[in-house]
This record gives structure tokens, sequence and C-alpha cells, in this order.
């Protein structure tokens, strides 16, 4: 009987102790949870995000050289591929040869009108001075014939009052006369010598026929200057290069493939540049303020802990970037929390962090 109430007694104590156990784990555990939830912001639904940059071509062309491995370590300009250039390289060549071509013909016109220019320049300065001698010699002569115009009137007059003689009638008329015909030969002269001169005012014109050509000869050669630029980006183009310093996270194409404009050939990123892209829930994003710290969890590396901190918090709700919104046409509607991106600086460890891999985020709200 003794033994019987003993083995009761012990039951009693030993449930009783499970109990008080029970009740300290759940006081313990419910006062972390509770101080947890007034304190940090937690979302399990984030990740390790970066820059990453695709890689296409502008040319068409086949791959010649591939030199990027996926998973190799790139330098900035570095040669990641090379597209075929035998094309591009004999047009660079056809267009340096039209530019030379252009050059000569220029160089010749420029010889022909310089001595145009030093042959009708002189000649036309020979005939302007030999019309400007006929000028005066017919500015001269028209006083005098004037003079002996009136003369000759006054000789006649005299002569039909018989005051003058026929003599001095006579004499007065091949005064005239002669003066009259030197006058004529003056102005035959200046005739001829404006004449001579237009002419030579006409072989001058051919100086602007010239300096036309050149003109256009100048123009076609810019042209062309612009497609042999235009030629030279094309072959540089056919050398893909590494726009950062960086990893091969993805090849596309492998050596001897035809790629065309626009087209995948590798994916790479900057593993020094990575950050925590997390989604928090609309009713707890009134607790976020850019600064705070975190508290970050690798999936990766259970035993490393990782710190952060907000560098901005986003505008709009995840659901609002989707490619396929989903409408609610039959009128039925389930209220769901709606997230926002928040994005978290994180200290790397040397290259641990990859994009992609899942993290846990524990955001401490207690700063201002």
């Amino acid at each position: 009987m003794n033994d019987q109430n003993l083995d009761l007694g012990s039951g009693r104590k030993l449930r009783f102790f499970f109990l008080l156990l029970v009740i300290m784990a759940v006081i313990f555990f419910g006062s972390r949870e509770f101080y947890h939830r007034t304190n940090y912001v937690y979302s399990e639904d984030s990740r390790i995000e970066s820059d990453m940059i695709t890689i296409s071509s502008r040319v068409a062309g086949w791959v010649t050289a591939f030199k990027a491995i996926e998973g190799s370590t790139v330098k900035k300009n570095q040669i990641l591929l090379e597209i075929d250039s035998r094309e591009s390289q004999l047009r660079i060549a056809e267009l340096e040869a039209q530019i030379s071509a252009i050059n000569a013909e220029r160089d010749t016109l420029a010889a022909k009108r310089n001595m145009i220019d030093k042959k009708t320049a002189s000649l036309f300065l020979s005939e302007e001075s030999k019309r400007d001698a006929a000028k005066i010699t017919v500015s001269t002569l028209l006083p005098q014939l004037k003079l002996a115009k009136r003369e000759l009137e006054r000789t006649k007059s005299l002569y039909k009052r018989k005051v003058s003689s026929r003599r001095r009638l006579d004499q007065s008329e091949n005064a005239h006369n002669q003066i009259n015909r030197e006058h004529k030969i003056a102005l035959a002269g200046l005739k001829a010598a404006e004449s001579k001169l237009a002419e030579a005012g006409t072989e001058r014109t051919q100086l602007a026929v010239i300096d036309g050509d050149l003109s256009v000869l100048k123009h076609r050669k810019t042209e062309l200057l612009v497609q042999l630029e235009k030629q030279k980006l094309d072959l540089n183009d056919r050398i893909i290069r590494s726009p950062i310093n960086g990893v091969i996270d993805k090849t596309f194409v492998k050596s001897g493939e035809y790629v065309t404009p626009g087209q995948r050939l590798v994916l790479t990123h900057n593993p020094e540049k990575v950050w925590v892209e997390a989604n928090i829930k609309e009713t707890q994003i009134r607790l976020l303020k850019l600064k705070q710290l975190v508290k970050i969890d690798v999936d990766a590396y259970p035993d490393i802990s990782f710190l952060g901190k907000i560098v901005s918090i986003g505008n709009a709700t995840t659901s609002e970037f989707v490619l396929l919104p989903s409408p609610n046409p039959s009128g039925n509607f389930t209220k769901i929390t709606q997230r926002l991106p928040v994005r978290i600086a994180i200290k790397q460890k040397g290259k641990l962090l990859r994009p992609g891999m899942m993290v846990e985020v524990n955001i401490d709200i207690r700063n201002p």
C-alpha cells in the first residue's frame, strides 16, 4: 500500500515538473517572439540581387572566336568573343580608296584653278588698263571735237556773210573731220577694249565653276568620311568586350554559330555590387525607414551572419510589375496582403553571395 502511494506521488511530481517546464518554455519563447515582433520586421521572401547584364551583339555574323567561359572572372574591356569582320574590313578599304581618289581629284582641280587664276588675272588687268586708256583718249578727244564743231559752224556763218574766206572754211572743215575721225577711232578702240575685258572676265568665271566642283568634292568627302566612321564602328562592334569587372554567369552561343543583332550572347554581373531585395508586407511598411539596420541570414551559409542597411523603399507593390495582371470579372474578391520591395545594402564577405540566393531578413525598427 505504501509502495503504491509512493508511485503515485512520484508520478504527480513528474507531471508537475513536466508541466512547469512546458509553461516556462512557452513563457520564454512567447516573450522572445513578442520581443521580436515588437522590435523587428521579419521577411523570408528575400533574395540576393545584382545588376545582371545581358551582353548582345549590334551586328550580325559568324562567331569566329569565343573566349567567355562560364564562371570565369573577367576585367572591363576584356574580349569575350569575336564576330567575322572580313566584309567590314573590305568595306573600310573601299571607302578609304574612294576618299583617296577624291583627294587626288581635289588636288588636280586646285592646281588647275591656281593656273587659271594666275593666267586670267594678268590678262584681266592688262585688258582693264587698255580699256581705261581708251576711255581717257575718248574723253580727251570729245572736248576737241566739240570745239572743232563750234569753230566750223562759226566759220560757215562768217563765210556766208562774206567775212571769212573759203580757205579758212576748208581749214575748219579739215580740222573738224580729222578730230571726228580720231574720236571715232578712239570709240572703236574703247569698244574693242571693253569686249576684250569682258572676254577676260568670262575666262575668270571658270574659277567659280571650279570652286563649285571643289565644294561638291568636299561634301562627297564628308559623306564618305561619315560612312567610314560608321564602318569602323561596325568593325569595332564585331569585337565583343566585357562592359564591367565581373564574372560570366551564362553563355548562350558557341564558336561557329551565326548571331543576329540583339541576340543574347553572355550574361554577367559584378560580384562586388550585390544587395538584398526584400518583399515586405504592406501592413509593416510604415515601420520602415531608410538607414535602419538589418540582420541577414543566408540559407547557403547558416553559420555566417551578414549585416545590412535599408537604402530604398519601393513606391509600388510587386503586383503592379507583373506582366499579366489578373482581373476580377466575376466579382468574387479575396483580400490579399500586398508586398512592397525594399532594397538593403549588404556588406559582402569575400564573394560568397550570389544573385538568386534566398535569405531571411530581420529589420531593426527600434532605430528612429
